[in-house]
């Protein structure tokens, strides 16, 4: 397994709206999804983009969310994980366990509609990091 493409940074927010305002004024951002619920993880999403990635803005959708926990440690938000891509979700689930990562669950279906995992941030350096399978992109 190769480490891929970073395809994103999560962000925990209390408010998309005033994130997106902030990544509009201060950073310039136009180019800006609009949110999302993802009900089966608990969030609602929105992605900003950037040149070479994307910010995944992510707020609670009540209060059994994971990132309801993060937003009580830390009520302003701030960065949750990193996200990078790999060809097959399964196959780099079984070889990161061969390699002694610890895997937070079975893999399912993240905000870009493809399978993620998550990686134990004490396997990495204490970053909560997701792998999703790559995007089939239209050719």
């Amino acid at each position: 397994m190769k480490l891929g493409r970073l395809n994103h940074v999560g962000v925990a927010t209390p408010s998309i709206e005033n994130s997106v305002e902030l990544y509009r004024t201060m950073l310039g951002a136009t180019r800006i999804g609009e949110p999302f619920d993802l009900p089966a993880q608990g969030v609602r999403v929105c992605f900003v983009d950037t040149p070479n990635s994307q910010i995944e803005l992510i707020e609670p959708l009540g209060a059994d969310s994971p990132i309801a926990k993060f937003l009580e440690r830390n009520p302003l938000g701030g960065q949750h994980h990193v996200c990078f891509e790999v060809p097959d979700i399964h196959a780099a689930k079984s070889e990161l366990e061969a390699r002694g990562a610890r895997v937070l669950g079975e893999p399912r279906i993240g905000a870009h509609g493809t399978p993620v995992f998550f990686l134990h941030p004490k396997d990495m350096g204490g970053v909560l990091t997701e792998i999703m399978e790559s995007p089939k992109r239209a050719h």
